[in-house]
Parts: C-alpha cells; structure tokens; sequence
C-alpha cells in the first residue's frame, strides 16, 4: 500500500491494506499482525489516519470507475425492460422512470458543467483585465 504520500513502517502498511479488506479492526489486526489495541492507537494518530483515509478514497475510486465502465450494460437492460411487452407493468414503469430520471439527471450535469465553465472564463477574463 504505497504511494499514499506518508512514511509509515511496514506494519502500519501492513494495517492499512487489513483495514481495507477486513470486517472489523480487530480482524484486520489479527491479519497486520498487531494487536488490536495498538491499531486502535494508531487510529488516533493524524498521520495514519490520513494515510487510511486517502487509501480509502483509492479504493473507492477504483470503485467508482467499474460503475462507470457498467453503465452501458445498465442502461441496455433498463431500456431491454421497458419495451418488453411481456414484462410486467410496473417493472416497465419503474425502468421508464428510471431512465428518464437519469436521463433529466445527466442534462442537468450537463448544464452545470457548462455554466461553470463559463463562469471560469468570465472570471479568468476578469482577472487578466485588473492585472493590467
């Protein structure tokens, strides 16, 4: 577990990649290797727990993208059951629903994007004029 930016020892590698991976901090001090007590201890250090929690971040984000790299197959059902005849209704509706939901969701990203960016022009435009 490198590469999080601190210099932690082995065993507080070691804790971390537990913490991660393991259902409870007990178990993860059972498989570091440590004591439960001392990785309870080390909980309360800044320096790890700002280790852990950017290895957390990691490891969702790693997350995050297998969604994305998801969402074609999930739109191909959602859309597959909603003009399926032969489903039920309600489950036709409910991916009725859902797609247009995430379809109102999307644009409004969109728009969002857009107006920030705009708004970094102006604001970028701005700064260049009082500058000189």
């Amino acid at each position: 577990m490198t590469g999080h930016g601190q210099k932690l020892g082995r065993k507080q590698e070691a804790a971390i990649a537990a913490l991660l991976s393991q259902r409870t901090v007990e178990d993860a001090a059972r498989v570091a290797g440590i004591g439960a007590r001392t990785l309870f201890r080390w909980l309360e250090l800044r320096e790890f727990r700002e280790a852990y929690l950017q290895a957390r971040r990691q490891a969702f984000g790693q997350a995050s993208a297998r969604l994305q790299q998801a969402t074609g197959a999930a739109v191909s059902v959602l859309l597959t059951l909603m003009l399926d005849a032969n489903a039920p209704a309600a489950s036709r509706v409910r991916a009725a629903h859902s797609v247009l939901d995430l379809a109102a969701k999307a644009l409004e990203l969109e728009d969002i994007e857009l107006r920030l960016r705009h708004l970094e022009e102006v604001s970028a435009t701005t700064a260049k004029e009082n500058a000189a």
